[in-house]
Formats: C-alpha cells, structure tokens, sequence
C-alpha cells in the first residue's frame, strides 16, 4: 500500500487515548484509497445534520415535505444496486471447508489480490468517513465495537441512526485493539468491480462497487452475523437472525421470546405485533426485528441484546393493517430509499393504506401513475428508522444485560406440510427443527410455485462459516445449562384448496404466542404427534375468528405422507455437509422416520 496521506488528512482528529492499531489501520487504508480528506465521524446531532446538509446539495438526498414527514428524506440508489448482492458476496477463510457448501468462498489470497487494485485511489475527490460504532446496549459485556471506513456519506449518516455511533463506541473501546474492522468505498458502482468479501479469521471486512444497505452498512449483517457468528462460536455464545418481543400477560408479566423466519414471513411485523380487540389485556414490547445476540447468564438462562439501534425495513407492504407501530415509527427521522414520492412530498409504496396516488414520482425519478407498467417503488425499497420512535419499544430496549429468552421459534412458508404451530420434544429436536426449516416460493418471485429452500435457522445467507459446524454449535450451547429456552415452530400460512390463508394472520398470531407462552408455564395442554406437541383444540384461543372445523382440523394436524415426502428432501440437504454434520441430526432424521411410519400405521 505505497504513497502517503492525501492533503489535508485529518478533518477531525482521533482520540489520543485510541490504540496505535487503530490509528495504523486508518493510515494503513487512507494510503490505499486515497481520499482528500478523512473524518473522524463523533456520532453528534451537529455532525447527522451536517451530513444531511451536504446530501441536500449533492442530490444524494431529497427533502420530504417538511410539516407531513418532518427531518426525512428520500435517497434513490443506482437501478444496478438496489439489493444484496449474494452471488457476490463471499467468506474467506483461509481453509474452503471452514466456509462451507452454503457459502460462495474466495482465499484471503485472492481476495486480497483482488479487491486492492479496486480499492487503490477509490476514494480520490471524496471524503473518508470514520465511523466507529458500538453492537449491543452501552455498558453491555455482550456489546462488540466496530469501524467503518466509508467514503459514503449516506453510510455514514445511516449508522447514526442504526448505531450507537461515535464517543459511546470509542469509550466502549478504550485502549484496547479488539474491534472489527470494515473498509467499503461506492467505488464506480459496477456490478463487475463489486464485491463483499468477509475474513472471519480476521474480524475484518471489505465491500466495494455497492451503496446499498445490506452490502454497505457493513455493522449490520457483515458484522452482526457473518462475522458475529464466527466470533460468537469461538466464544461460546449465539448471533442469529431473530426478532426479540417481550409479550407481557394482563396481569403485567413480560415474557420474552426471539424468533426466526426467512424472509417474507411476517418477522417484522411480529416484532411489532399489535394486539387485537379481542386479546384485551395483552400486550406485545419490540426489543428487535431483525438481529439478536444471545448469551447464557449466571442463572442459566439464556439472555439475549439486539446490538441495533434502529430498523432497515422493507417497505412494500408495510402499512396500517400490517404494522400499524412500523407506520408509526417512520413518521419523522427516517431516510427511505427507493420508495414512490407523492406530489405532496411524503413517500409512497405499493401495499400502503388507502389507494394509489393519481400520479407519483417512481424511484427512478420518472412520472408514475396507475396502470403504468412498473412499479412505484422498488420491490426491496427500504427505510432507515430509528428503534427508540416505535410505540412499542421495550422499556429493556438498553438493558447490558439483555432479557431472558423463554421460548425461540422458527417458521416459515409452508401451503401445506406445517401445522400452525407445534413444540420441540427437548433441545436437540428443536435445533433439527431449526436446521431443517424453509420457505414454498410464489410465483412472483420465481415463476415456480411451493419450491421448497432450505434456510436453517434463517440464516443461509448470513452464516459467516460451514453449517455442519453451526448446527454443532447449537447443539453445544443448549447442552449448557437446564434452563434453556423451549423450541417451537409455527406456520401462519397453510392454504386450502382455493389458495386462501386458513389462519388470519396478523395481530391474531398473539392467540399462537399465548398457547407458546403457556407451554413454557407448565399450564396448557398438547398432544404427542410424530412431529412435537401440538395444542389441543381446547388449548388454543379460537374463540371469535369463526373458522370453519375443515381449517381447525388442517391447522392442528400432521399430514403424515407430506412429512413422509419431507424426509427425503431433508436427507439432500443434509447430505450436502457430508461427514461434518453433526450425528445428531441424523438420528433425528431417523427418529422422525420410525415415528411417522408408526403414524401411518
């Protein structure tokens, strides 16, 4: 990395008190970008303004209408970078089996061989900003820091909405050196000069050629589970792509739960479930959405942080019916990017409340109106929101200690092989429940319906290592203690012959939390299938939903040939880790066989 500092190196100065490793890294990379000037990011109100001042003239953001969306904004990405990119997006540990079959893998060799020449003079005629920033509640023995070198100011302005950015991270890090590191650059925004590459081995991450979030907020999933997982393996703890809610009962209990599903399951929107009338007395705390970070306490429970701080949400769909407390949140501070702008200057997608707009401005910054044959907003626009503006935001959104997890459930999409919700027999059936999850695609997102893909955990896309190895990890962890948490797997969407949805969804999910939540008491009832325990009909609060008996029956029931069917699929899957897979989860395999043959018998 030969040639010295750009003029006018430091805008603002580093702490003293930072260690040499630090300020070495920076310099280190500063050589090789080259920027006019480098910026130490402070995490001020003074400095998000000044970033968002200087977006206003550069075009990088546009003004909402000030009185109806006060201090948003709307940024449009390049139409070739508006998405994770996974097919590049790689691990690179320095054994390809470390990496695992589920992961693209690239040598640190050539990663670094290839990625430097890109990096070199990137930053030329910019701005690089330093971001510190801290994963995890000030004051948390689970919080981990991190540094972003970005010369993006739109990265820079939206970790001081999902972070907790500057001084409390660089006093959080002291004098010490353990942080990870992250350099990203827009680069030229080629798709072919494009890449995020991961050194798990490291704690260190590269991202060129993209300003999207997921591949340039690098905190977020790089850092929280790619490499949090690695991290969170050596040190005996779980980084996983769950949602944390607290459901607390009418008589003020909290109980908390962390819950995966792939994407398109309603995660989200169960995070900030709202109850219905009918659940009078009942109410559901956001602790999360999308990340948490679980470790086991001294009394043996397993207790869990979101190391966010604010939401990075998909915005079609999003709206009063769906998740009125969303709506809510984004009503002020929000930057949103690649939505629909109305004439009125407020933000529009295709799945809010009320009817389309007579004409709207698209995402790509082309008249739009009804009929047209594109959308208004792109499919995976997004909004950049902070946590503390929900209504529901849990009074333990900062504990450092984090909240005890009670029960962890896993779901997906499933038309016809799930039933709405059933329990682990113990730890190790619940860990193959997770390891064996998936989702049915639709038609609009491949042309192919109820083709079944496997994302155990939720996490094919963000495991920073070889699944054989993460499944053993789980397994490890819950062999730690007797107070781990119970293991359920729900389904809100089983269809009937005509397509529909048997079960309504929504706020009337509270009826399955409760069930959930009586099971982890010791207080509600359940029947021994071949697959777990199922509610029994009286167990579950049905009362007022008016669901003929045909839907009761197929949501409360196992369809013994379609899990008989499962198992092969289940094998190829597994198949794919050859001997690394844990032996565990193939005597469940076997287990689930011998009990659904005596099922059919």
């Amino acid at each position: 990395m030969a040639g010295g500092p750009p003029e006018c190196y430091l805008a603002l100065v580093p702490p003293a008190s930072l260690h040499n490793s630090v300020t070495d890294w920076v310099d280190e990379c500063a050589r090789l970008a080259q920027p006019d000037r480098v910026h130490w990011c402070d995490g001020s109100e003074e400095e998000y303004r000044a970033l968002v001042a200087g977006m206003l003239r550069d075009g990088t953001l546009l003004p909402l209408d000030p009185h109806k969306q006060p201090d948003s904004y709307l940024h449009r990405s390049h139409p070739s970078d508006v998405a994770r990119s996974e097919n590049l997006t790689f691990i690179c540990t320095d054994l390809k089996e470390d990496a695992g079959p589920t992961n693209n893998w690239m040598s640190p060799k050539e990663a670094f061989e290839k990625l430097t020449p890109l990096f070199r003079g990137a930053m030329k005629g910019r701005t690089m900003y330093v971001v510190p920033y801290l994963m995890g509640p000030a004051g948390s023995p689970y919080a981990r820091m991190g540094i972003e070198l970005t010369d993006s100011a739109y990265v820079a302005a939206s970790l001081k909405i999902m972070t907790r950015m500057g001084k409390v991270a660089l006093d959080h890090l002291g004098g010490s050196d353990q942080f990870v590191r992250g350099l990203h650059s827009l680069g030229d925004l080629s798709p072919e000069r494009r890449f995020v590459c991961h050194f798990p081995e490291r704690r260190l991450i590269w991202s060129i050629g993209s300003g999207y979030g997921g591949n340039a907020l690098l905190p977020k999933k790089c850092f929280a589970l790619r490499i949090g997982s690695w991290i969170a393996r050596q040190e005996g703890w779980l980084a996983e792509h769950m949602l944390i809610l607290g459901l607390q009962d009418p008589e003020g209990e909290v109980t908390y739960i962390a819950a995966a599903f792939p994407s398109s399951c309603g995660k989200t929107n169960l995070a900030m479930l709202v109850p219905p009338a009918s659940q009078k007395g009942w109410k559901v705390w956001t602790v999360g959405d999308d990340i948490a970070w679980m470790h086991f306490g001294k009394d043996g429970r397993l207790y869990a942080v979101n190391p966010e701080a604010g939401f990075f949400a998909v915005a079609p769909g999003t709206s009063e019916k769906t998740n009125p407390n969303m709506m809510a949140t984004i009503r002020k501070n929000t930057i949103f990017t690649n939505v629909a702008l109305r004439p009125d200057g407020t933000p529009w997608w295709e799945g809010m409340d009320g009817a389309a707009p007579a004409e709207a401005t698209d995402w790509l910054g082309k008249p739009w109106k009804p009929g047209s044959p594109t959308k208004a907003a792109h499919p995976n626009s997004r909004f950049t929101t902070p946590a503390r503006q929900c209504p529901a935001i849990s009074p333990s959104f900062d504990d450092p200690q984090g909240v005890p997890i009670s029960a962890i459930l896993f779901g997906g999409r499933r038309a016809r092989v799930a039933p709405l919700v059933f329990e682990a027999f113990d730890w190790r059936h619940g860990v193959f429940l997770g390891a064996t999850m998936g989702s049915e695609t639709t038609a609009a997102a491949t042309g192919q319906v109820g083709v079944v893909r496997r994302d155990p955990m939720a996490m094919i896309p963000f495991c920073g290592y070889n699944m054989a190895d993460y499944f053993a990890h789980w397994l490890r962890v819950g062999a730690r203690s007797d107070e781990a948490p119970s293991i359920f797997h729900v389904n809100w969407f089983q269809t009937g012959p005509d397509g529909s949805y048997l079960w309504p969804g929504f706020g009337e999910n509270l009826r399955v939390l409760r069930w959930i939540l009586a099971r982890c008491r010791g207080k509600a009832d359940a029947v021994r299938t071949p697959i777990g325990f199922l509610p029994t009909r009286e167990a579950l609060d049905l009362g007022g939903l008016n669901l003929p008996e045909s839907s009761v029956q197929r949501l409360l029931s196992v369809d013994i040939e379609a899990w008989t069917q499962e198992l092969a699929d289940m094998k190829a899957f597994f198949d794919k880790f050859g001997t690394r897979l844990p032996e565990e989860l193939w005597q469940e395999h076997d287990r689930l066989s011998h009990r659904l043959k005596l099922g059919a018998a």
